[in-house]
């Protein structure tokens, strides 16, 4: 009975948010009557941008509860929330702060936040202030609870140890693998996608495969006169028995940004063979929506979305990008993540 009352207030509660945000966005076209919904069912309307500056968006639910973990600079953050749309105003948490002077101390990019044996893990990438330092990192709680104190526990990498940024975990089959993007070298001229076998959450244990590298006309954009061509940010996508790596192509910093596919066809991830990759982009932008990229996915009561960054104007670079979410769907076991929404659009969230 408690749990009714409770499901009822905050049905109210996000109804008079949603009247709220319509008189402040006059130009929406949304209706309130979409909000209509049986009594055990929670309707929430989320006006885009999710977050008006942010980028490399990492949302996760667990248990009863949204996480979005993210960078500040020298330092990692985390919001926490019932509902996706209570994210925008819950209150930061610092879960950690680089300290000085060391090889991550600084520019610290797309943190991971995932819960793994009982214990909270962030991957992250960090440098001294020299880009071609770029490697992978780890902090962990000292328990299951988000607000205990994190600990940092050192580098992960295989035995290459070269340049890498955008790390994330693949579990398929019992099995744990890292993902991440990096240099087959010492020069900043390409970013591959690569994939290795971890020994638990701190440890890659096998050498390193090489799955994906710039190829297409489309992954190539904004590169040249010294500037690396990219595949970056691979995120794992999982539907029916299927798994893809949705990665980002072409320069972040353009107006190309974009997203391509691979999918898992064999029974080995570390085989290059066992992944085949999608020939044109399965994301991408327009007049409107600059430069989508960098996503991650998550599953709210068998609807699936996207939560996505993009350049807020032409030529904006990485320091004006903002963070959305919109539904995506299914087409022949593939996902469809049709066009990128525009600003002030609505998204209807089931709970």
């Amino acid at each position: 009975m408690k749990d009714y009352h409770f499901k009822r207030i905050l049905k109210q509660v996000l109804f008079l948010s949603f009247i709220t945000s319509l008189m402040l966005a006059p130009g929406c076209d949304a209706t309130v009557s979409t909000i209509d919904s049986p009594d055990d069912e929670i309707i929430e309307l989320v006006q885009n941008p999710l977050f008006e500056f942010g980028a490399d968006p990492w949302i996760i639910q667990h248990q009863d509860t949204f996480y979005y973990c993210y960078s500040l600079q020298d330092r990692i953050g985390v919001k926490r929330a019932v509902t996706i749309d209570q994210l925008k105003l819950a209150e930061e948490q610092i879960i950690w702060v680089a300290p000085t002077n060391t090889m991550y101390s600084k520019e610290i990019w797309a943190p991971e936040l995932h819960f793994i044996d009982g214990k909270w893990y962030v991957y992250f990438a960090a440098d001294d202030g020299d880009n071609v330092n770029h490697r992978m990192h780890m902090i962990s709680s000292e328990s299951s609870l988000i607000t205990s104190q994190f600990k940092y526990l050192g580098k992960i990498t295989d035995e290459s140890d070269k340049w890498a940024i955008d790390g994330t975990i693949l579990r398929h089959q019992d099995k744990q693998y890292f993902l991440w993007s990096g240099w087959e070298g010492d020069v900043n001229e390409q970013q591959n996608l690569y994939i290795a076998l971890m020994d638990g959450p701190t440890r890659i244990q096998s050498e390193r495969t090489l799955i994906s590298l710039p190829e297409y006309d489309w992954e190539k954009m904004g590169s040249g006169n010294g500037l690396p061509t990219i595949n970056e940010g691979p995120q794992i996508l999982e539907n029916n028995g299927k798994i893809f790596v949705i990665y980002s192509a072409s320069g972040s910093w353009s107006d190309h940004y974009c997203l391509g596919a691979l999918e898992l066809v064999g029974e080995d991830p570390l085989l290059a063979e066992s992944w085949k990759k999608y020939p044109a982009p399965v994301f991408f932008g327009n007049d409107c929506v600059i430069s989508p990229g960098h996503a991650s996915f998550i599953r709210i009561k068998e609807q699936d979305f996207i939560v996505f960054h993009h350049i807020r104007f032409a030529g904006g670079g990485w320091q004006n990008r903002q963070v959305k979410i919109q539904p995506f769907y299914w087409e022949e076991g593939r996902p469809s993540f049709g066009v990128p929404g525009l600003d002030g659009s609505l998204i209807r969230i089931a709970y």
